[in-house]
């Protein structure tokens, strides 16, 4: 395995679950990524470790600080780190308020490695890139200008966190159009999940 040295990026994995912690820390590790762990929030933000080079994972539900709140902190303290918050299904309305208050990205559980690590390894390329950023938001909008009327009000209700049955009722139609809707979206998006198509809209609208 090849030496990392203090200079090289480093990955600061926050989530209160002792067995998720340790296995993201492992998967990095045989990445060689360097990776520094910790048990909370709160903890992470008294320890205060360099930011420059760095990119934070955590999760969304903790005790103390949660992962919306250590976004803002962040956000407040270095606009250029990148974090990456991780989420259950039923947590994606966090998700979005996460990427609100400055997150770069989240990543749905259970994740899959590889996309883990592409969305981290991602992150610690393009933290100062601005125009890379850019470039990504025009061309998400350049695919929501592809959506139909009802495509796109479907889209908002997801983004917005509301389930399929609550979307019909709101634009009284039957849950199976909304899917129908869903699935079209998805595929003018070239959204592989919920979570693709939740975070390209979330870019869109933080423009």
């Amino acid at each position: 395995m090849a030496s990392r040295g203090a200079s090289d990026p480093i990955v600061y994995v926050i989530d209160d679950d002792e067995s998720a912690r340790h296995s993201l820390e492992f998967l990095l590790d045989v990445a060689e990524i360097r990776v520094r762990s910790f048990a909370s929030a709160d903890a992470f933000l008294k320890s205060a470790p360099p930011l420059s080079g760095a990119c934070v994972v955590t999760d969304v539900r903790m005790p103390g600080t949660n992962g919306v709140e250590l976004a803002g902190k962040l956000k407040e303290r270095d606009d250029t780190v990148p974090v990456i918050v991780i989420t259950g299904h039923a947590d994606v309305p966090l998700a979005i308020q996460a990427m609100k208050a400055g997150a770069a990205d989240f990543i749905e559980k259970p994740f899959d490695d590889e996309a883990i690590l592409a969305a981290i390894r991602k992150a610690l390329n393009e933290s100062t890139d601005d125009e890379q950023k850019q470039n990504e938001r025009r061309e998400v909008l350049d695919r929501l200008a592809l959506l139909s009327t009802r495509e796109r009000q479907v889209v908002d209700g997801l983004v917005d966190g509301k389930a399929n049955k609550v979307i019909a009722f709101d634009l009284d139609i039957s849950p199976r159009t909304v899917e129908v809707y869903r699935a079209n979206a998805m595929m003018k998006m070239q959204a592989k999940t919920l979570s693709d198509l939740v975070r390209m809209v979330t870019i869109a609208r933080l423009g």
